[in-house]
């Protein structure tokens, strides 16, 4: 199975996230199949960026999103 979720990244109390397309077996920080874009939370507004296309392309072949990837693609328009 595969899932669209969150890599965390930064420094520590400093996240930041990669959003990417990986094998749900992998661990959370493990290897990607595919990088989609990246998240913000410590900017203010969160900053949010992601490759839309791309995105319900690989929703439509059958990843399934986490609930927060999944409100953060809503939010950009990749999700409906």
């Amino acid at each position: 199975m595969v899932k669209i979720r969150l890599k965390r990244m930064g420094a520590k109390k400093k996240p930041f996230y990669r959003i990417v397309v990986a094998d749900a077996r992998t661990p959370r920080d493990g290897k990607a199949i595919a990088q989609l874009g990246y998240y913000d939370p410590t900017q203010e507004p969160s900053l949010v960026k992601v490759d839309v296309d791309e995105a319900k392309i690989w929703i439509k072949n059958g990843a399934q999103p986490t609930d927060k990837v999944r409100a953060l693609l809503t939010k950009a328009g990749a999700f409906a």
